[in-house]
């Protein structure tokens, strides 16, 4: 029996996915979550498997989540379902530590093959993720965007300052320093080529990295 936690920010989506895994004799669905802080509690709490998890959620949303719970749990399975396509954060996420990555649009059986792909301690690879791991690998996709190229701390920050957070709440929250953080900003706008804040915001959500 694969125990699964569901955490999506909408009820009905856990919903619909509980209805159509209880429909499957080796998934049992032990939890929901609304967002990353309810998905740490989740995994605490309950003695879980696979974490079927979305990437955008308000406040605690699905990257900080990931790595959240990576960082006390690395054996836990971490399986995303996401609205944005994987080329926009597939490479991101697998790098970061997730199991797996499909978009929502992906046919329904599939997410349970990916459950069961992931609950045996390997990772699924959809065919159009592995087709961006295979450009990656051989040193092609030019047109890859810049936010790729981010290391997992400069990620978290892009995506906090995009969000509008200060850099004072940024190390509190991340327990760093204010030099620290402010370091990290200044990598992520080279990075990015991009000069302010409001350029930052404006750059992930033409990406869908944000909302």
């Amino acid at each position: 029996m694969i125990k699964v936690g569901i955490v999506d920010d909408h009820a009905i989506v856990r919903t619909g996915l509980r209805q159509f895994l209880s429909e499957h004799v080796d998934l049992r669905v032990v939890g929901e979550a609304n967002d990353g802080r309810e998905a740490l509690e989740l995994v605490r709490e309950a003695e879980v498997d696979v974490l079927l998890m979305d990437i955008s959620m308000p406040e605690h949303g699905g990257v900080d989540a990931l790595q959240a719970i990576k960082a006390r749990y690395p054996d836990l399975a971490v399986l995303i379902l996401s609205g944005f396509p994987e080329a926009q954060y597939a490479t991101t996420l697998l790098r970061f530590g997730a199991s797996g990555y499909l978009n929502k649009e992906c046919p329904p059986e599939e997410i349970v093959e990916a459950i069961r792909v992931v609950a045996r301690g390997r990772r699924y690879i959809s065919p159009a993720v592995a087709e961006l791991l295979a450009d990656s690998a051989l040193g092609g996709g030019e047109d890859r965007p810049l936010h790729e190229q981010l290391s997992e701390r400069e990620m978290q920050v892009f995506l906090r300052l995009a969000q509008g957070e200060t850099i004072g709440a940024m190390a509190e929250a991340m327990f760093l320093s204010v030099k620290t953080v402010s370091t990290y900003r200044t990598r992520v706008m080279q990075k990015l080529k991009l000069n302010s804040n409001s350029d930052l915001t404006y750059y992930a959500v033409k990406n869908g990295l944000i909302q």
